[in-house]
């Protein structure tokens, strides 16, 4: 999947700009973006303010760490019982 250009803090402050009366089709014009992508930030980041955002990311990531984890551990399971399973 590819790396977005905007981190936490300006998808934020995009959202406020957009809330506090800016046009939403002169903001997603100047920043390269689609509106589609607009409410799709709104939807994930909605009210959140930047420290809340951050402990978002850092959750979502040791969440992936650990669904990492337990599947190379039920692959290493799984090739134990086969092998345990077979006469030598």
């Amino acid at each position: 999947m590819r790396k977005s250009r905007f981190t936490d803090v300006p998808i934020i402050g995009v959202l406020r700009e957009a809330d506090s009366g800016a046009k939403l089709k002169t903001v997603c014009r100047r920043l390269g973006i689609t509106e589609t992508t607009y409410y799709r930030w709104k939807s994930k980041f909605g009210d959140m303010q930047v420290p809340e955002a951050r402990r978002h990311r850092a959750l979502e990531e040791e969440n992936r760490r650990i669904k990492r984890l337990v599947a190379e551990q039920a692959l290493n399971i799984q090739v134990l019982k086969d092998v345990a399973g077979k006469d030598w």
